[in-house]
């Protein structure tokens, strides 16, 4: 059945030397994975060069019931980037983020609120001009409401631990895993999950700082999603911003 749908790029893969294979984020699926054909001509009504890094798509394509890659039939740009392609820090922050959400954002079901979400925020860092060295921590901190991965922030107590596997502070080290951070890093937990895209700039983080932040959310992600793999792009993340 053929449907129309806007989408975000989230991976590409060459298939043979004719095509190539990719995963969009749908408004109305949720997760799909699509067959581009690699076209001879100009006139091509797909252009594989619209599949960038979170590029914002229309596409018209034939949804069919029992199958695992659908045929794209038309597909256009619904909101050409005007900085992110041009912008190595945010170019480097959109290729994190798409390889993210590519291992992360794995239901094949509509979740219109995360679509939303994940729009807004595209468009937000498309838009921004400065201030934006933390856009990755608060999207990925957001993100965690719409996969229902949100820790328990409500009962915190001076001195507590954060347990990164259970999500939920607790007065005592834990014991049984290594998978926790400390009281000083707890402390600090509650105000970054108050940043916000209008808000964040106000967060002063050194290079340093920001990649802990980075790394522990990190983490808290491959515990709580299966087979959720070590991140390629991480380590160009790491070295962005003083």
């Amino acid at each position: 059945m053929l449907q129309k749908t806007l989408g975000i790029v989230l991976h590409t893969l060459k298939y043979k030397d004719t095509s190539i294979i990719v995963d969009i984020y749908t408004e109305v699926a949720g997760r799909a994975s699509f067959m581009v054909s690699v076209p001879r001509s100009r006139k091509a009504t797909v252009k594989p060069v619209l599949f960038q890094p979170l590029a914002l798509v229309e596409l018209e394509a034939d949804f069919r019931p029992n199958t695992s890659i659908y045929r794209i039939k038309e597909a256009k740009s619904f909101h050409p980037f005007t900085t992110i392609p041009y912008d190595p820090y945010k170019a480097a922050i959109a290729l994190f983020l798409s390889e993210f959400l590519y291992r992360a954002a794995r239901e094949e079901v509509e979740n219109k609120p995360l679509f939303a979400y994940l729009r807004h925020s595209i468009l937000w860092l498309d838009e921004c001009t400065t201030g934006f060295a933390n856009f990755h921590l608060v999207f990925l901190m957001r993100l965690s409401r719409f996969l229902g991965l949100y820790p328990n922030l409500e009962d915190y107590t001076e001195g507590d631990y954060f347990d990164l596997q259970n999500a939920c502070f607790t007065s005592l080290r834990p014991q049984l895993h290594s998978h926790y951070i400390g009281p000083a890093e707890a402390a600090n937990l509650t105000k970054l999950m108050r940043m916000n895209y209008e808000t964040m700039h106000l967060f002063n983080m050194n290079r340093t700082e920001r990649n802990r932040c980075l790394m522990i959310m990190n983490e808290y992600y491959r515990l709580h999603l299966p087979d959720f793999p070590v991140l390629k792009s991480i380590e160009v993340l790491k070295e962005l911003f003083d």
